[in-house]
C-alpha cells in the first residue's frame, strides 16, 4: 500500500451545451474506490505538469504509469524526473534509496489501454478542451468503472470536460500547481454532476500526497487564475507604463506583499504564451477586467516567452 500522500485553454470552452455529447450513463455503476483501494495511478501526459505529477505520486508509494502520445515527449517526462529526483537529492529532501525506489514505481508507455488496471487517474495533456474531451471519452472506455478520472485543468470546465463521459460523478478537478514537487497546494474543482464521494476521494489522494487542498465550484478561472491573471496582467502594464523598473516592480511585491515571487519573474516561470492564452480565455468569458496587456502579447509574438525560451522580461541560460 502506498507510504502517504499549462494556464490557458484556446477554446471558448464555457459556452459548450452541457450534455449535448453526453453519452449514455451506464445503468448501474460498482462502488467506488477509496483512498485504501488506490495502489496504481495513471497520469496521462509527461509534459511538465505531468511528470511532476508522476513523481510525486511515486515518491508518496503509489505504482505509477505515466502516458504520452510519443516515446520522445515520455522520455522528455523522465528527464524531468531524473532532474527533480536529484535536486532533491541534493537538498536532503530524499535520500538516494528514496529517488531511486520512486523512479522505479514509474511505467512510460505510449499506450493509453495500460492504464487499464489503474485505480485513479490524473489527465494533464494540452489546455485544449477538444483533445481533453477526446482523452477522457478514450479513458472512459478503458477505465473500470469504478475509477475516478481526475484533469489537472487550470481553466476548463469540469463539467464540459465530464460530458465526454458516462461517469460524469466521478470527473473532478485536481488543479496541481507548478513545480509540483515543491508546491503544496491542489485546487480542487467541482463539477456540475461530480458526487459528494468523489470530492472526498480527490481530498483525500491530494492529502496522500503531502498536499492540501481548497475547494472552487466550476466557475471560469476557479480561484487561482480568476485572482493570479489580473494580477500578473497588472504587474506588466505598470512596467510597461514605466511606473518602476521590472526588478522594482517584482522587489516591491515581494517584500510588500509577501509572495515568493514577482508578477514579472513568476509571469516569466509560467511561460507568457501560457499567461496570453489564459488571459484571453478570461477576457472572452468575465469581461475587460482581463484583458491582456500589450507587452505580454507583443512578447509573445516575438517568441520571448520566458523561462523556457531563455528569454521573457528577464534572460536565463
Amino acid at each position: 500500500m502506498p507510504i502517504a500522500a499549462d494556464f490557458a485553454t484556446k477554446a471558448p470552452v464555457w459556452r459548450v451545451l452541457v450534455g449535448n455529447t453526453l453519452r449514455p450513463a451506464a445503468a448501474e455503476r460498482p462502488c467506488m474506490s477509496e483512498i485504501q483501494d488506490i495502489e496504481r495511478v495513471g497520469v496521462v501526459g509527461a509534459g511538465t505538469m505531468g511528470s511532476g505529477i508522476a513523481q510525486v505520486a511515486a515518491t508518496s508509494g503509489y505504482e505509477v504509469v505515466m502516458r504520452d502520445i510519443e516515446e520522445r515527449l515520455v522520455e522528455q517526462g523522465f528527464d524531468g524526473i531524473d532532474d527533480s529526483l536529484a535536486r532533491l537529492v541534493d537538498s536532503e529532501t530524499l535520500t538516494d534509496d528514496e529517488a531511486q525506489q520512486a523512479r522505479e514505481r514509474i511505467t512510460g508507455t505510449t499506450d493509453l489501454d495500460d492504464l487499464a488496471d489503474v485505480d485513479l487517474v490524473v489527465e494533464a495533456v494540452v489546455e485544449d478542451v477538444d483533445v481533453k474531451r477526446s482523452v477522457f471519452a478514450d479513458l472512459d472506455d478503458v477505465c473500470r468503472p469504478d475509477v475516478t478520472l481526475a484533469t489537472n485543468t487550470s481553466t476548463i470546465s469540469i463539467t464540459t470536460i465530464a460530458s465526454a463521459t458516462a461517469r460524469p460523478e466521478q470527473v473532478v478537478g485536481l488543479h496541481f500547481m507548478n513545480p509540483v514537487p515543491i508546491m503544496r497546494g491542489v485546487e480542487l474543482v467541482v463539477g456540475e454532476r461530480t458526487s459528494d464521494e468523489t470530492v472526498a476521494l480527490a481530498h483525500d489522494f491530494a492529502a496522500a500526497l503531502g498536499k492540501e487542498t481548497w475547494e472552487s465550484d466550476d466557475k471560469p478561472g476557479f480561484v487561482t487564475n480568476r485572482i493570479l491573471m489580473p494580477w500578473l496582467n497588472e504587474g506588466i502594464r505598470a512596467y510597461d507604463e514605466g511606473v518602476a523598473s521590472k526588478a522594482d516592480i517584482d522587489r516591491g511585491m515581494k517584500l510588500g506583499t509577501n509572495v515568493p515571487m514577482g508578477p514579472l519573474e513568476l509571469a516569466d516561470h509560467i511561460g507568457l504564451d501560457v499567461v496570453l492564452d489564459a488571459s484571453e480565455t478570461m477576457h472572452e468569458q468575465l469581461g475587460d477586467r482581463y484583458q491582456p496587456a500589450y507587452l505580454l502579447r507583443r512578447k509573445v509574438e516575438a517568441g520571448d516567452l520566458g523561462k523556457k525560451t531563455g528569454k521573457g522580461f528577464y534572460e536565463y541560460e
